[in-house]
């Protein structure tokens, strides 16, 4: 992990993958970019494996706590995900799961009562050297593009971005990457 150390409470630089981050048996890989330096839009960014909320929100809250402390809240666009649980429960603790139909390609993480990071989401499928560039940007010091123009410059498929699923999703879901 690169740079300073983080302030208490903040994100720490870096990458974090299947190769960095530790999980729990039966949860997803994690792949997230995460800054401590919260002068951009987002503070992050998270490519999740596939459209399986329940699969995927685990790793994601349990990373994001143990640098953050608890998180009691997530908020996401409904049409990006297959299922949308009201709650999960992760390392013994509730974390509510809330929706909006703005289809904007983030997700919001609320530590505690009110403190929100917002992190861009790359879609499932994404090529890895195009989510990554995505990733890179949304974590860049003093960035000020919104998720959507962070994953267009990026070439990110419009058709494969939350909200925005293909006809086909649902058969590929379960297949394994090409």
């Amino acid at each position: 992990m690169a740079g300073s150390p983080s302030p208490a409470g903040s994100l720490a630089d870096g990458a974090y993958d299947r190769a960095m981050l530790s999980s729990r048996p039966g949860s997803a890989p994690l792949r997230l970019f995460t800054t401590h330096v919260r002068d951009g839009i987002l503070d992050g960014a998270w490519w999740p494996r596939s459209r399986a909320l329940a699969a995927e929100l685990p790793a994601l809250v349990s990373a994001l706590t143990e640098r953050l402390g608890p998180v009691t809240r997530i908020g996401l666009d409904r049409a990006a995900w297959d299922e949308l649980p009201t709650r999960v429960t992760v390392d013994g603790r509730v974390v509510n799961v809330d929706s909006f139909p703005v289809g904007d390609d983030t997700v919001l993480v609320t530590r505690g009562h009110q403190d929100i990071f917002s992190l861009l989401v790359v879609p499932p499928g994404t090529p890895s050297e195009t989510a990554r560039t995505a990733m890179a940007e949304a974590v860049r010091t003093g960035n000020s593009r919104q998720a959507r123009q962070i994953l267009t410059d990026a070439g990110v498929d419009r058709a494969r971005r939350p909200g925005r699923r293909t006809a086909d999703d649902s058969r590929r879901q379960d297949r394994p990457p090409a």
